[in-house]
């Protein structure tokens, strides 16, 4: 079931509650006492067949999307044959799947081909979609099919930048500039459940703005965006986020009421749902992340306005100074607002307590670590350096008392002091390659020692390392690197590597990106492997990811790890230059 929902991932994820909710609401309907029995069945093999082409777009987009496109008007002429019965959704006889699946074969689309064929694609189904919103119903207003040509603009726009977004982000077999750790399809995949709450809660708005209110919800909805990417952002900077989200929800607030919403739309409440739920995620945020005096201004500001929101639009046809203070009626909104604000600081002291002991087991273990480190040099120094640096003192003290009355003594002397000096020499170059790393077996003397030219230590690496991948280089380093970004790259490179020979089975090829940009030290390794539950020979401790996660951490740099977007592992690093953070 996990591996399942792994390779589905959100779009898969989504896609399948569609259809499952397209057949809850069909099969009963197949068989009630309203129409004739199984008229509606008549839209599941458009559904189904829909559903497939979007799973199928993963794979081979181009394809897919033609085949999706050729499915949707053989459904049209299907479904106008026989007088199927129609629910709507966004788009006027399209039901929810299809137009999910719609939105990511649009998405892989243009995420994936060529800008030609992505817009011969993204055409054939815009074409097949206006097909079928005009052809499944002959009974059709012009209303309706206006409202579901700016919704499906909406959803069509929105599905193109996705997908561009995305775009930049993978071309493996090219050198790329670095992906932006701000960027939204960064966030989207760090914060995965997150988009997947507001996009839900989004489609549910989308949905009761048709209904509701039709083309006049269309400013409320792009405000609901606009405070689902703010939310989104509240992840990262959430001060700033969240008194962007609360201009938002004051720019939505007032226009509601101008906008004459009908009472199905999700505004009679004050605030619609989709941001409310990035209200609720902005609070978690704040608290977990956010100074303490920040972050409850930051609440008293986001509280300040949904309560002036709720004042306005919570009965817009019937507003008066007496009636807007009726406690009354405003005692509901309060305990609502009360106990979704508490569950959300709830949310953010348990994350942020579990963040503090994160930090100090990670505290601890690396105290532990450095004591033990200590302990050992000084076992070593005591046991070996101390023995011969003790043997050379004394000798030079007998010397010293008996070479004015016998030379010779002396000199036999010198050449014991000779040899010790040579053995403790020899000694403390063992040590300095045991504190270094040399010893462990497997590894090598380039790896642990200080390097002065990581492009000639990493192309050194490649070429004699038994990762057993062929691998290719990238390297892009104009110039010298702080001793101690230069060595933490190389390490975490060979662990990748090391990594990509263990675990990355069927992998043909591994790719090394290293370079300069924006001041930051940018490392990206992939493979084209595929990963498996086998154990690998020699078993896996399992510390090769956290130890590398420690490493950037020292260097307050920043790591990526998952599978790639084409498969395989990825492993991306940003690590600051000395002097430039």
């Amino acid at each position: 079931m996990i591996d399942a929902v792994r390779w589905l991932g959100l779009p898969g994820v989504v896609l399948v509650a569609a259809l499952l909710t397209d057949l809850a609401i069909i099969l009963p309907a197949s068989f009630d006492d309203l129409g004739p029995r199984g008229a509606d069945l008549w839209a599941l093999p458009g559904i189904l067949g829909l559903t497939a082409c979007a799973l199928w777009a993963r794979l081979r987009p181009g394809p897919a999307a033609f085949t999706g496109a050729a499915v949707l008007v053989m459904s049209t002429v299907l479904i106008r044959y026989n007088h199927a019965p129609l629910y709507n959704t966004l788009l006027a006889n399209i039901s929810f799947a299809e137009t999910v699946a719609g939105c990511e074969l649009v998405f892989y689309s243009v995420r994936r081909l060529k800008p030609g064929q992505a817009f011969a694609m993204v055409s054939s189904l815009v074409v097949a979609c206006l097909m079928a919103v005009a052809g499944r119903d002959s009974n059709l207003t012009p209303g309706h099919l206006m409202e579901s040509a700016v919704f499906g603009a909406l959803l069509l726009g929105l599905s193109v930048v996705i997908g561009f977004q995305g775009r930049t982000e993978e071309q493996p077999t090219k050198a790329l500039k670095p992906r932006d750790p701000d960027s939204v399809a960064s966030l989207a995949r760090e914060h995965w459940p997150i988009i997947g709450i507001l996009s839900l809660m989004l489609f549910f708005e989308l949905a009761a703005g048709f209904e509701g209110g039709g083309v006049r919800t269309l400013p409320v909805i792009v405000c609901s965006i606009a405070a689902a990417l703010a939310a989104l952002y509240s992840t990262r900077y959430p001060v700033r986020a969240s008194v962007a989200l609360a201009l938002v929800m004051a720019v939505s607030a007032v226009a509601a009421p101008f906008l004459r919403l009908g009472t199905g739309y999700p505004i009679q409440v004050g605030v619609p749902i989709t941001q409310i739920a990035a209200g609720f995620i902005a609070v978690v945020f704040l608290i977990r992340y956010a100074q303490q005096r920040a972050a409850w201004l930051c609440i008293g500001l986001l509280s300040v306005v949904v309560a002036g929101a709720v004042l306005v639009n919570a009965d817009p046809w019937r507003r008066s100074w007496r009636r807007l203070l009726d406690l009354d009626r405003l005692q509901p909104y309060v305990v609502v607002a009360m106990l979704t604000l508490g569950i959300a600081v709830a949310i953010g002291l348990f994350l942020k307590s579990r963040d503090s002991e994160r930090k100090q087991v990670v505290k601890s273990a690396v105290t532990d670590a450095q004591t033990s480190e200590r302990m050992a040099l000084a076992r070593e120094l005591h046991d070996v350096v101390a023995h011969h640096v003790t043997g050379i003192v004394v000798q030079a003290q007998a010397a010293k008392m008996v070479g004015a009355q016998n030379p010779e003594v002396a000199l036999e002397t010198l050449d014991r002091i000779e040899n010790a000096g040579t053995e403790a020499l020899a000694a403390m170059r063992r040590l300095v390659r045991s504190m270094r790393g040399d010893t462990p077996a497997g590894s090598t003397d380039y790896t642990e020692q200080a390097t002065t030219d990581l492009a000639a230590d990493l192309r050194n690496l490649v070429e004699s390392s038994n990762h057993g991948v062929p691998t290719r280089l990238d390297l892009r380093i104009d110039r010298q690197l702080p001793h101690e970004v230069g060595r933490s790259a190389l390490r975490l490179v060979q662990e990748s590597l090391t990594n990509v020979g263990k675990h990355a089975t069927g992998a043909e090829l591994a790719t090394v990106v290293a370079e300069i940009n924006n001041g930051k030290l940018y490392l990206r390794i992939t493979d084209d492997g595929h990963g498996t539950n086998q154990r690998p020979a020699g078993g896996s401790g399992g510390y090769g990811l956290i130890g590398m996660r420690e490493r950037v951490e020292l260097l307050h740099g920043e790591l990526v790890a998952g599978p790639g977007p084409l498969g395989g592992w990825s492993v991306e690093v940003w690590l600051p230059l000395e002097g430039e953070e």
